[in-house]
């Protein structure tokens, strides 16, 4: 092992270390990202809803429009509750809080009138007193809020039996609760607690304590409550761990066994919410008496009483995303115990997904280490899709949470950690050999040879390139002038300045050979509108080498100007490795390379400094051209027609090129035919030339001695010539 691999494995235990201790600590987004992977599980296979002797009495919408707006006066209710017990409801639990008297009770609102005789709204009715009455000796359950202030802790109706250690400290703690009117309290047949998640921030109601405590004492919820007193049984039965305190694992409410969370909550496993589960409670207080269904439905049901009116403000959501009334989360938990479809997390799983963490953890470091990249990323995915598979067939077939995400993000992070101090601290010598390589070879070369495993081999292949020639004027006088010393200077400043302009316009560098570079365009990647990019390279190093020589930056004095010529041709070119196989370059070889050589050369003789050959002229368009002639190159049999680059589209569209490019090409017809204008038109061309571009009267100026190249006219630069003008 060496010492950056022993470092990199120091490293990554350390991430390790610290993801398996956060996960220990399970901080609030763990909790949270846990829950919403269950909620996704319960999405995908929700419990199905089947007919259970459980039914929510709905104050509905329907209900408040036929009697009034709630809170109803206490012997509507009492009326309700000796329908439903008439029609052998097995309990009736309220989720409702009665904390206050009734205020529409007569002997209230006398109490209330100033000047009544206080003796006559004594014998007025009360109706908390017929409340009390009617729910008196019925399986009535009333429910209980949590409260902040006070001392107040309602009795317990109910007793509890142990088995294991004592659990009464795992629930959440009850400080106080909201006092219920005393005759209704003492007439209930059950109370209990109707907060369905207290003290967490989630609006989603995922788990529901079935039991609080305050230390001493637990006190069930309406829930379980309403599920007791419908049995009819006395006493809870609670299992504890058998060796730890404060812990819930189960709690037996008659003939039912009911799994808990150590700190006793029931993960609800819901259905989506249906119709048949809700009674409107207009049906059962109907004045001619409920109907046959109704009164079947309520038989020998678990009975809730709550409010569906959005104006209430009691709506919760559900794992699977729906609003539903607080009351139907109540009646859904009995559902759930009675058919026997829980939920469970048990108290090893966070044991269990801590020491996944650092195990897989600890694997991925090592095999991220030593091991290819490519090997550890599928090693990491195989991972992710065991953990996923795991924790969902877990959940289909046993019904237990185990959070996949956890691991899943740990591994995650410790793959992306160590596969990142591998590329930047392992694979720091291969940055070194590439920056070194860098010096001698093109970005474009060092691309090809990183990405293609055969750009190493020698051989070319055929394509169309658009080829460039650059070449300093009178450089041989100008070392002679100069040490040698300040000849490399020189070169290097211009060279420097001039070949930016390839690479800016998505050139290859091919070599410098001396005093001259060589390009060219559309190898070793295709370049769209290689002719065009060429030519504005070649405008771009005018511009450069102009700016240098006003700005003297060659030390040479105002009078020593730089002077460059410029060959551009397209044709076809095998390009490729070349050299031997020790040691070879990227180049490009053929005709159209000699061509542009030439044609570089040409521009002393016909005395401008860009010159481009027709077959590039072809695809370049709207660029400022005119006709140079048809030269004869060393080599080929037939002439090559040129072309001059006076600028570019801005240039084209003046009104300067314009008046030129007219007379120019009135020039050009009259060198063919040999006409006594020709004199003449060249004087007017000369003094249109300076009005356009620099240099271009030396163009004109050698044109006498050149007229053979003017005696044919081809069609196609007539038609370059006048493409140009447009």
């Amino acid at each position: 092992m060496t010492r950056v691999q022993q470092i990199g494995v120091v490293i990554g235990l350390a991430i390790v270390a610290v993801l398996t201790i956060l996960r220990a600590g399970d901080p609030g987004i763990f909790k949270l990202i846990r829950g919403v992977t269950f909620d996704e599980y319960q999405r995908l296979v929700p419990r199905s809803f089947e007919p259970m002797p459980v039914r929510v009495v709905d104050i509905d919408e329907a209900s408040l429009r036929e009697f009034g707006q709630w809170p109803w006066p206490r012997d509507r209710l009492a009326l309700l509750v000796d329908r439903l017990s008439e029609m052998g409801a097995a309990s009736i639990a309220f989720d409702v809080l009665f904390a206050e008297p009734d205020r529409l009770s007569p002997r209230n609102v006398v109490r209330e009138i100033a000047g009544v005789d206080p003796s006559l709204a004594e014998k007025l009715p009360d109706n908390d007193e017929i409340f009390a009455g009617s729910i008196a000796g019925k399986p009535v359950v009333l429910g209980f809020g949590l409260s902040n202030e006070g001392s107040y802790r309602p009795p317990v109706k109910a007793g509890f039996a142990f088995t294991g250690e004592s659990p009464v400290s795992a629930p959440p703690f009850l400080h106080a609760s909201t006092p219920l009117r005393p005759q209704l309290e003492a007439n209930a047949a059950g109370l209990g607690h109707i907060s369905l998640n207290p003290g967490n921030p989630s609006p989603v109601v995922r788990a529901v304590p079935l039991f609080l405590t305050d230390g001493e004492q637990l006190y069930p919820n309406l829930a379980i409550e309403a599920l007791r007193v419908a049995q009819g049984v006395s006493t809870y039965v609670l299992s504890g761990a058998p060796d730890r305190a404060a812990i819930m694992t189960s709690a037996k409410i008659g003939d039912f066994v009911v799994p808990l969370t150590a700190a006793g909550e029931l993960w609800l496993y819901v259905t989506p919410d249906r119709a048949e589960r809700y009674i409107s409670a207009r049906q059962v207080l109907a004045g001619a008496g409920a109907s046959p269904d109704v009164a079947a439905a309520i038989n020998g049901s678990v009975i809730f009483v709550g409010t569906s009116a959005a104006g209430l403000q009691d709506i919760r959501v559900t794992a699977l995303g729906e609003n539903v009334p607080g009351v139907s989360l109540h009646a859904q938990a009995v559902e759930q115990i009675l058919s026997g479809q829980f939920l469970s997390r048990p108290d090893w799983a966070d044991g269990l997904e801590i020491l996944t963490i650092a195990v897989l953890g600890c694997l991925l470091v090592v095999v991220t280490t030593f091991v290819s990249p490519a090997v550890a990323l599928v090693c990491g995915l195989l991972i992710t899709a065991m953990a996923l598979v795991a924790s969902w067939l877990s959940f289909l077939y046993a019904g237990l949470l185990l959070d996949p995400l956890a691991p899943i993000v740990s591994g995650s992070i410790t793959h992306f950690a160590a596969t990142s101090f591998r590329i930047l601290v392992i694979d720091r010598e291969r940055r070194e050999v590439r920056r070194a390589f860098g010096h001698y070879l093109s970005p474009s070369l060092l691309h090809r040879i990183e990405h293609n495993r055969d750009a190493l081999r020698l051989g070319g292949d055929d394509r169309e390139l658009t080829v460039m020639f650059v070449d300093v004027r009178n450089f041989t006088e100008m070392s002679e002038r100069l040490a040698p010393t300040d000849v490399v200077a020189f070169l290097n400043t211009l060279l420097d300045a001039l070949s930016r302009h390839v690479v800016a316009n998505e050139g290859t560098l091919d070599k410098f050979i001396g005093d001259s570079i060589m390009a060219f365009w559309n190898a070793p990647v295709d370049v769209a509108d290689h002719e065009t990019k060429a030519v504005r390279t070649a405008l771009a190093m005018r511009a450069t080498l102009a700016e240098l020589n006003a700005g003297d930056a060659f030390g040479f004095g105002p009078d020593q100007e730089v002077g460059i010529g410029i060959g551009i041709h397209t044709g076809i070119a095998c390009v490729g490795n070349m050299g031997a196989k020790t040691r070879f370059n990227y180049s490009a070889v053929g005709d159209a390379v000699n061509v542009a050589a030439r044609i570089e050369s040409s521009c002393k003789e016909v005395g401008f400094d860009i010159l481009i050959s027709d077959s590039t002229a072809l695809s370049v368009k709207g660029m400022a051209l005119i006709d140079a002639g048809a030269i004869p190159l060393k080599g080929k049999s037939s002439r090559t027609k040129i072309l001059a680059v006076l600028g570019d589209e801005h240039v084209a569209a003046s009104r300067e090129f314009a008046a030129l490019s007219a007379v120019h090409r009135q020039l050009m017809q009259a060198l063919h035919s040999h006409s006594k204008n020709t004199r003449k038109l060249m004087d007017t061309a000369k003094l249109r030339a300076d009005e356009v571009v620099g240099g271009l009267v030396e163009f004109y100026r050698r044109i006498p001695s050149r007229t053979n190249h003017f005696r044919e006219l081809p069609a196609v630069i007539e038609k370059s010539a006048a493409d140009a003008e447009k």
